[in-house]
């Protein structure tokens, strides 16, 4: 196979003369013998395609053999599983003690089979419990309100530790980037002091303390020690302003508060306790509580009000403790959704919805003991206690970065910490191939990528592969009240950039049109029954926000509202399209947001880009707006120009660009997802101005 590739282009895309003219017969005989776009590039990943080639060459060549993957993505694998990483795959070890040999066979039988799916998962996790349940589900009212586990006494905290107690549970590193690690049994202990500590103080099981920390050894050991004891977690992202936190805080009810002193962020001290000790301001209904301060170095200086401790004074040496029995439906933590109108929905994790988190891990991104798992996020979103448990209970290690993910820095303590697992929100893979600050760094330990929180890019995900050698991505959607995914892919599967191969085992999905009917463009409903699926809301009616209105399913099943748009191919992969809210209606079509801002990426000096349809002053069709983040000065009508041109060569001409308005930042949730209903508002508002 030859690719028709001049020495001129590769010169073009950054390569000199000499190089260029060196690497294509190189190639050429490397290609001699591969038959297939797919044999040939793997053969071009392996061999050629390191970092010291600009990626705009991997994308040539990438292009060149794929050359419609762009509108036909599932011709496109940029990732083939060896026979060696299928066999041993967790996923392929469990398919075999059922005789199952393909992915889709299995994914059947777990949800056909769900009680003893669930069943065997308790006992491959290591689950431990008190008194074991006498039946793994009643459904004695409905598929909607399950009872998992019932009769059984237990404390998910206790599953943390089924591992080597000398095995590394934390690894983290210091201001002098020096590493350190925290082990099973040391962290053990330190959640012990925790939940002796908060025992002291007077707090007692079912008590609701909230956390707004950033994500350290300390949050962790307070996580767990919270659980331990009995306490409910209430999850609160340290970015959020004094109000956000107080109301956060009123609608879980409260007793107590962890926070810090002071963050660090980008090089900026920041104050937190100051933050979090105005929230009585906010909030008249919010009972006082104590708050509980953890130096951001060595000791806390601030002066502290007489209700409130340093950590030097709270925590106690006593670290022996046996954890708060629970009944499995017990709450164990409290976390929001992105409230972006009035107050945020509060969704309440049980003890058994930490087990789905770990099952996902386990089965998608392929977490085997000692490895080391990364993920850039906080306690506020739902990927930070995913991240506990889905490491601690799969045996595996948490690397810790408290520092901006957006340098090098950071591709550093990648490569010193020796991770396996690394997860990504788009948008920093966006900004890191800008900035190309993660090129040249060794990142051959990396087994796997996953990523999650937002719409991906198909160039960018690539882009991503590439930096670690080209690993599979893992697309990973679900949501807090899910306590997983709904949708990922595995690691025995070719892997296509920025799609999905498979429902998440154990859990069942359906695709429905405008109509309720069963379609292969249109919004996902959840199939229940399944551990993990929310059955309480605190501050709204559970069952009339997942279930009233919705329809049946074609085998007259009952289906759960979740309000993402997807696709399914010819092929059975699927693509994220957004949430249905965020679709639009443009020269008579119907095209979601992701659509848009997909096509539009990859513009130099545009770090990400939102689309948003806007009525007209007159009756008409709907007009499109492009934000653009950015902070160039950049020329607005070659900007449009370039940015018309690809939505009419990959999307629609009739999809016509009304305004490009460009921005520093995004509005974005905690959870990294673009608000769009804010930008709707403001160009109106601006409009109306002018």
């Amino acid at each position: 196979m030859k690719l028709g590739i001049a020495t001129e282009q590769l010169v073009k895309l950054g390569l000199d003369h000499q190089t260029a003219q060196h690497l294509l017969p190189q190639i050429d005989a490397l290609l001699q013998n591969a038959h297939e776009p797919e044999e040939a590039w793997q053969l071009l990943a392996k061999e050629i395609l390191s970092s010291t080639i600009p990626f705009s060459i991997h994308l040539l060549f990438f292009s060149t053999l794929f050359p419609h993957w762009r509108t036909d993505p599932e011709t496109a694998p940029a990732w083939m599983p060896s026979k060696e990483g299928v066999i041993s795959a967790n996923i392929f070890k469990f398919m075999s003690k059922l005789n199952l040999s393909h992915v889709k066979t299995f994914h059947s039988w777990t949800i056909n089979h769900f009680q003893e799916f669930w069943q065997q998962m308790v006992s491959q996790l290591n689950i431990v419990f008190k008194k074991m349940p006498g039946e793994i589900v009643d459904l004695t009212k409905g598929v909607e309100s399950p009872n998992w586990f019932p009769n059984a006494v237990m404390n998910i905290a206790d599953s943390c530790f089924t591992a080597d107690p000398s095995a590394p549970a934390i690894i983290f590193e210091d201001e002098k980037k020096s590493l350190f690690t925290l082990s099973y049994e040391a962290l053990n202990r330190f959640t012990n002091r925790v939940a002796n500590s908060l025992l002291q103080q007077g707090f007692a099981a079912g008590d609701a303390i909230g956390i707004a920390m950033p994500m350290n050894q300390y949050a962790i050991a307070i996580y767990l020690g919270i659980i331990k004891m009995g306490g409910i977690v209430v999850s609160i992202a340290d970015s959020f302003s004094t109000e956000e936190i107080a109301t956060r805080l009123r609608i879980a009810n409260a007793k107590a508060i962890f926070t810090q002193d002071f963050t660090s962020w980008s090089g900026k001290k920041l104050p937190l306790y100051e933050k979090v000790k105005n929230i009585q301001t906010f909030s008249t209904q919010l009972t006082p509580l104590a708050i509980i301060v953890v130096p951001c170095e060595n000791k806390v200086d601030l002066p502290l009000r007489n209700e409130d401790s340093a950590w030097h004074d709270f925590l106690i040496e006593n670290d022996m403790f046996i954890s708060v029995s629970r009944d499995p439906m017990d709450p164990c933590n409290i976390l929001f959704s992105s409230g972006t109108t009035g107050d945020p929905k509060a969704i309440v994790w049980n003890h058994t919805t930490p087990i789905k988190a770990a099952s996902d891990a386990f089965f998608h991104q392929n977490i085997q003991a000692g490895d080391v798992l990364a993920w850039p996020t906080n306690l506020g979103w739902m990927m930070g206690p995913w991240l506990i448990f889905a490491a601690l209970i799969n045996h595996g290690r948490i690397a810790l970065y408290l520092e901006a993910p957006k340098d090098r820095g950071f591709g550093e303590f990648i490569q010193r910490a020796k991770v396996n697992m690394l997860g990504v929100v788009p948008t920093l893979v966006t900004s890191w191939r800008q900035s190309k600050c993660m090129e040249n760094i060794d990142w051959s330990t990396i087994k796997v990528f996953s990523s999650t929180g937002e719409c991906s890019n198909p160039e960018d995900m690539l882009y991503l592969m590439s930096l670690a050698g080209y690993k599979p991505v893992i697309e990973y959607c679900g949501g807090t009240e899910i306590g997983g995914a709904y949708l990922t892919s595995t690691v025995i599967e070719n892997n296509y950039p920025s799609l999905f191969t498979t429902p998440t085992m154990g859990l069942n999905i359906a695709i429905l049109n405008e109509e309720g009917k069963p379609a292969t463009i249109g919004e996902v409903a959840i199939i229940p029954p399944s551990i993990g699926l929310s059955t309480t809301l605190l501050n709204a009616n559970h069952y009339h926000v997942y279930y009233q209105s919705m329809p049946k399913s074609t085998e007259g099943k009952t289906l759960r509202r979740h309000g993402d748009q997807i696709k399914l191919f010819p092929g059975g992969h699927y693509c994220i399209l957004g949430r249905v809210d965020d679709t639009m209606k443009l020269g008579g079509i119907k095209i979601s947001a992701a659509e848009i801002e997909r096509t539009l990426s990859g513009i130099p000096q545009i770090t990400e880009v939102a689309a948003i349809s806007i009525p007209p002053h007159d009756q008409g069709p709907s007009l499109l707006v492009v934000y653009a983040s950015t902070k160039e000065n950049l020329d607005k009508q070659s900007i449009i120009k370039e940015m018309q041109n690809k939505i009419n060569t990959r999307l629609n001409p009739l999809f016509k660009i009304h305004d490009v308005v460009f921005t520093s930042e995004l509005p974005k949730t905690a959870s990294n997802k673009i608000i769009r209903r804010v930008l709707r508002k403001k160009y109106q508002e601006e409009k109306k101005r002018q």
